[in-house]
């Protein structure tokens, strides 16, 4: 239960990280516990590459730190040099928080959002399906705008109640990809709490452990495919390793988040 109403706050900084309306001079913690102003941070045209960077302590260039709770602990990511390449590393300790980006709004019609990742430790007790053990090693959340005015009056207090919270609205809708320990591959998971929070799963299980896993993911497809109308414009990229539910411990790598448009055919 408490999971999941953090949850629902996380989504709001994330929404406040990614530049849409409302913001309202709000500020949230950077790692080292001081404060930034959300309104100050600059819309980026591309996603920064953790390739293109030295192995090092301390926050990516362009990626912001963002805390769920002031009370949870955070999980440490660092830049590692990692078989040749720099890599993100994410280390949750019973831990919860994440790293975001805030983006030039744009269409999503064609736009394929493409990674690899790598899990190296089990959360054999994790169960996305379960908001009370809902964890997991790797995790990337794609934020969209939308009109809210449409929505049920459910959601709406929904949103009303983030902003309390946070002072921060949530994003129209997120989609949100994940390793899953129990979830089949593609399954479509709705948050317990609001409907604007769909996960799908794009890997499952802990029997590939300790390998790369790239994947390709048409946005507006998956966005058609797990709330049933044409996305709105993408607003920024998050991504989350947490291990807060089930009070356990994981390593995971991050390699280069990239936006990429194709041609239609």
């Amino acid at each position: 239960m408490l999971k999941s109403v953090f949850f629902s706050l996380f989504i709001s900084i994330v929404f406040a990280l990614t530049g849409c309306a409302g913001l309202g001079g709000g500020s949230v913690q950077n790692e080292s516990g001081q404060t930034f102003n959300v309104d100050q941070m600059p819309a980026q045209e591309e996603l920064p590459k953790f390739s293109a960077e030295t192995a090092r302590d301390g926050m990516p260039n362009g990626w912001n730190f963002y805390r769920i709770a002031p009370y949870k602990k955070n999980t440490v990511y660092r830049l590692e040099n990692y078989q040749g390449k720099t890599v993100l590393s994410a280390n949750s300790k019973t831990s919860a928080s994440g790293l975001a980006v805030k983006l030039r709004p744009r269409q999503v019609s064609n736009l394929w959002l493409q990674w690899e990742w790598k899990a190296l430790d089990a959360l054999p007790e994790a169960d996305n399906a379960e908001g009370v053990r809902d964890d997991a090693p790797l995790r990337i959340l794609v934020a969209f705008d939308g009109n809210k005015s449409k929505l049920p009056l459910k959601e709406k207090m929904t949103f009303e109640m983030a902003n309390l919270i946070s002072g921060q609205e949530m994003p129209y809708a997120t989609l949100m990809y994940i390793w899953s320990g129990k979830s089949p591959v593609d399954t479509i998971i709705t948050n317990a709490h609001t409907s604007r929070i769909k996960m799908i799963v794009v890997d499952s299980g802990w029997d590939n452990l300790g390998q790369w896993h790239k994947h390709q993911r048409d946005l507006a497809a998956d966005y058609k495919r797990a709330y049933g109308e044409a996305p709105g414009e993408l607003i920024g990229i998050a991504l989350l390793t947490d291990t807060d539910n089930t009070k356990s411990e994981t390593r995971a790598l991050y390699g280069d988040i990239e936006l990429v448009r194709k041609n239609s055919k």
